[in-house]
């Protein structure tokens, strides 16, 4: 049996994996430059990353940070690697907005000329809201997260020795993790413009998001405490009700 001819007009399957396969060569030859820019920063990064947990030791401990060393390593490669690993992903925050429109890119033939439009806003606001969570996880998250964990290891009388590609586990989870949940509202304004969902299906439903975030929550945030899945599932649920207000603006005012 032949095939469907494709309209003049749109993009067969083939194209679409064309499309899609320049767009990840693009996306990682950006991040490879990136990449070259932040490796050569990367013991600034390093400083920079265990911050905000030594001034969560320092809180519990009475220690000047200056006097704090509690990252220690086991295997030569260690360190390298760890290097390595948070020059890259510092890299992918970096190129953020280069990467959110290489994502409208791939999206944009399959919109009509007046969302197409919509480029410059999509790039800023998502990236402004990736930027947001991320810098929301190291100013209040790991603020947070730091003083529960450090508390309950002062209050059992261990002593710090941690291994820095463990930290750095838990540091790059926690930013790219809050980073996309602060995508929610984008997410929920492209839902209500295509007419899938509606800020009164949203509100309907609250007690149902309320249980699938506590359980993402519990799967997906850092920690492995109680505590920390209350603080993130608070978090995500106020970005739903944020979404909700998102959902209402975003929705057509025309019938279909």
């Amino acid at each position: 049996m032949a095939l469907p001819v494709t309209p003049p007009d749109k993009m067969s399957f083939w194209e679409h994996l064309q499309e899609l396969r320049v767009r990840i060569v693009r996306s990682l030859a950006i991040v490879a430059v990136g990449f070259a820019v932040t490796y050569a920063f990367r013991f600034k990064l390093w400083a920079w990353a265990q911050k905000p947990f030594l001034e969560a030791m320092s809180r519990q401990t009475g220690k000047a940070v200056s006097a704090l060393d509690p990252f220690a390593f086991t295997d030569l490669t260690e360190p390298f690697f760890s290097m390595m690993r948070l020059s890259l992903w510092s890299a992918a925050v970096l190129c953020a907005p280069f990467l959110f429109y290489q994502l409208w890119a791939f999206i944009r033939p399959g919109l009509l000329p007046k969302e197409r439009r919509l480029v410059i806003p999509f790039v800023f606001v998502t990236s402004g809201c990736f930027l947001a969570g991320a810098a929301f996880a190291y100013k209040q998250a790991f603020k947070f997260l730091g003083d529960i964990l450090f508390q309950e290891a002062a209050s059992a009388g261990l002593r710090a020795n941690l291994h820095a590609s463990d930290y750095l586990d838990l540091f790059i989870s926690t930013t790219l993790i809050t980073g996309v949940m602060f995508e929610l509202p984008v997410l929920f304004f492209f839902l209500a413009k295509f007419r899938i969902v509606t800020a009164r299906l949203m509100l309907k439903y609250w007690r149902h998001a309320t249980m699938a975030i506590l359980i993402f929550s519990a799967f997906f945030t850092p920690g492995d405490v109680v505590v920390t899945t209350i603080f993130f599932s608070i978090v995500l649920l106020g970005l739903y009700f944020i979404s909700v207000v998102v959902a209402w603006l975003a929705e057509p005012r025309t019938p279909r």
